[in-house]
Order: C-alpha cells, then structure tokens, then sequence
C-alpha cells in the first residue's frame, strides 16, 4: 500500500514510544538459547521480531503470549533439526541465527526478499563462522544460505566490523556455549559499537560472562557457559520515536513520548541532543520527550556511527534548517535494507530538497522555507526511508505520496496510526 502525506502546519499529543526492536530481538534469542523458562515483559511487535518470534519457534523454544508479556521454554545448546528458516526482511535476525545454526546440523536460510535482504552481504560472518569450522554454502555471501554445523569449535576467532557490528554480535551470541573458550578479535573498524554494548548488556543480564576490550576491539569469551533463564523488560524505542521526534520538530507542535529513559545504551538517544543542537524547544526527563517545536531549526554537524538509525530522521529535519548540515561516518548506512545514501537522498531529491552525498557523509542544504513535494517517492522497501521520507512530506507545499509505505510494519507497524493521532494529514491509498 502506498501513502499520502499532505502538509501538515501543526501536531500535538501524546504517547508511549513503541518497545525497542533491539532489546526485543535481543532478549528473544537469549530466553531460547537457555534450559529454562524466561518471561519478557513488553515486546516489541514488527514484523522483525516476529521473525525471530517465528524462527526461534522453528528451532525448538515454546512461546506463550498475552497482551503484556511473553514466556518462553528455551532450548538451550539444541536447537531443533529443522532444514529451512525463513526470516523474512530482518538482517539481524538473519545474522544471530546463522550462528545459531552453527549448533545445528543442516539449515537453509531462504530468500523471501530479493530486492532488499537478499542483496545483502554477508561474508564476514560467513568467514568468521567458517574459522569454526562450519560449512557454509552461500550465493557470493548472499542468501539463500546454507549452515552445516553441529559441532562448532572455539578458539581464535576473526571478524571484521567495516560493515556492521551484527557480525560480532552474533559471535558473542553462539561462543559462550562453544565447549572451548574463544577469543574475537575485530578487524578494521567496527561499526555501530554503541550497539555491541547492547549486546554486552543483554548477555551479562542473561547471566553470561564476556571480557571486553575497552574498544570493544577484542573479546574473550570463556566456553561451557549456559544462559539463565529470566526475567526481562523492554525499553521505549528511540530508533522508532526518532521520525515522530523528527516531525515534532519541524512543525509547530505540543507533542509528549513516553518510555523512552534517559540513560538508555541505545545510541539512537542522540536524536534528543541533535534536536537540542538544532535548537529545537524541547525537554527530556522522567523519561519523557516534550517537543514544542516553533518549526525553526539550525544546521547541525554530527557522527552518525552511534546513531545508525536515527540518522535519516535527523537528515529530514535538517532539510528544513537554516544553514548546512553534515552528517559524517555514515557510510554503513549504505548497507541496509537500501543503500540509505544514494537512494535515501534520491528520494528526497526528487521531492525537492537540497542534498548531496559523499562515500560516508551526507550533506543537507537547510531550506527553511520548505520543499516543493507534490511528487511520487519510492521508499525501496525500507522502513527507516518511509518514516523520514513522511517528516519531510509533512512541510512540503504539495502533498508526496510514498510507495509501499506499507513496508514501516518492519519495525513500526503503528507509525502512521500515531502520526494521525498527532494531527498529521496522512492517508492509506490502494
């Protein structure tokens, strides 16, 4: 389905963010990977988690779910022999299962998106995995995927972080329950590494021990561990509430998020101080994000690396700011559902504003007075280019229509419910 997002001068009221995608796919995994019975308080629901939800089901684990909560029977260091998983769009999904896999005998991963997860690369885990020696079959390191494991051995272990820290993640995943101990050691830069602490956070809540360089460069990992079974509670979401943030701030608004706590490790936090920086009126305590914007922004300059995916949201702000903006170190970005530089600002080209890309930066010609809209975009099946793109629909003087908008549910199947409770003109279109 596609949308149509008219200009929008005001938005005002309140709610809870969504619970985070991260921390949900995250505490997912760790409740199958036990021998015990785990409850989640407040899980995300996307058609991401609900991947993991669907795989980890495949594998073994037993999920029962209310309203409030999900409890799960893990499976432990077994995982079921099961020949195919299907995990849809979900990369990081893709990636902690594969080494999950490792524990199996035989498991395809199919290809259910061509056009987005499945041109994704994967290489370096599948070389990371191989140095554990499991056997891999894969298309030039793309899907459909195929992990002949069962007895994984630990040991030194290799893997670059130049495209994304999910690689990493997922090695600290599987190597805990390696009969060896392991130590990783990070190739290159690594990427995201504000989300590796995520990771870190969530293993050492599940009762898992890893030595950590400071850099996040090495890790030792003792073997014969096993995960604990227990109780977690999902925070608010920023990478989600980063768009309405995002459409708060360019518009003339009253708008209050809730659950989303200060000290969070999601580095997507930053979209609150970047707002700050663009002197956007706002406050943040107690957990609660109030925005009333003025529709005034100024330029900003910012690393994106910590803030992969707010990044977008804070680019569509700053197409309405005074001055240039440049958001550097970003160049991961290019790996995702699409290339979210070159197609990203293709889109917001097309819509009329003022971009310009580098290998690893984009740059944002602020136009306070507005874009001309009144264009037909393509969201390339990518749910952080729908949200962004709709900010920027919300101040254009003619109406943008995104195609396939329907693919938010990724991560947010809620967005444009809560951008019309707002007071956003927006509008499902067949």
């Amino acid at each position: 389905m596609d949308v149509i997002v008219r200009p929008t001068p005001s938005l005002q009221g309140e709610f809870g963010a969504l619970s985070s995608k991260n921390y949900t796919t995250r505490y997912l995994l760790v409740a199958a990977l036990s021998e015990g019975v785990s409850t989640i308080y407040h899980p995300a629901h996307s058609e991401d988690s609900d991947a993991i939800r669907r795989c980890i089901a495949d594998l073994g684990a037993v999920l029962t779910e209310d309203d409030e909560k999900i409890v799960i029977q893990g499976f432990g260091r077994k995982p079921k022999d099961v020949k195919e998983l299907n995990v849809g769009n979900a990369g990081a999904v893709l990636r902690f299962l594969m080494a999950v896999a490792a524990l199996s005998p035989e498991v395809t991963f199919v290809n259910t998106y061509p056009d987005s997860l499945g041109k994704r690369p994967h290489d370096d885990l599948i070389v990371s995995l191989e140095q554990l020696g499991v056997k891999v079959e894969h298309n030039e390191g793309k899907l459909p995927i195929t992990i002949r494991g069962g007895k994984p051995v630990g040991g030194r272990i290799t893997v670059s972080g130049a495209v994304s820290s999910q690689f990493l993640s997922a090695l600290l995943f599987l190597t805990p329950l390696l009969e060896e101990d392991s130590e990783i050691i990070v190739l290159d830069d690594l990427k995201s590494k504000v989300v590796v602490g995520q990771t870190l956070e969530v293993l050492e809540q599940a009762g898992i021990v890893v030595h950590a360089a400071d850099d996040y460069m090495s890790f030792k990992v003792p073997g014969r561990q096993a995960y604990a079974a227990k109780t977690y509670t999902v925070q608010g979401d920023y990478p989600g509430s980063a768009a309405i943030l995002a459409a708060a701030a360019v518009t003339k608004s009253d708008v209050k998020v809730h659950r989303l706590v200060e000290q969070s490790k999601q580095g997507e936090r930053a979209i609150v101080d970047v707002l700050r920086m663009m002197e956007v009126p706002l406050t943040h305590k107690e957990g609660t994000v109030h925005v009333q914007g003025n529709g005034v922004l100024k330029a900003v300059e910012f690393d994106g690396d910590a803030a992969t995916d707010a990044v977008l949201a804070m680019v569509a702000a700053a197409v309405f700011a005074e001055g240039t903006s440049r958001f550097y170190n970003v160049e991961n970005l290019r790996y995702k559902e699409c290339d979210r530089i070159t197609d990203y600002l293709a889109e917001l080209t097309r819509a009329g504003a003022n971009v310009e890309e580098r290998r690893d930066e984009i740059i944002v010609h602020g136009m306070p007075e507005g874009v001309e809209g009144g264009v037909t975009i393509n969201a390339h099946y990518d749910h952080r280019v729908i949200m962004a793109l709709s900010v920027v629909g919300l101040r254009a003087r003619k109406p943008l229509l995104i195609k396939d908008a329907h693919h938010v549910a990724k991560s947010y199947p809620q967005y444009f419910d809560h951008l019309r409770a707002l007071g956003a003109n927006v509008e499902w279109v067949q």
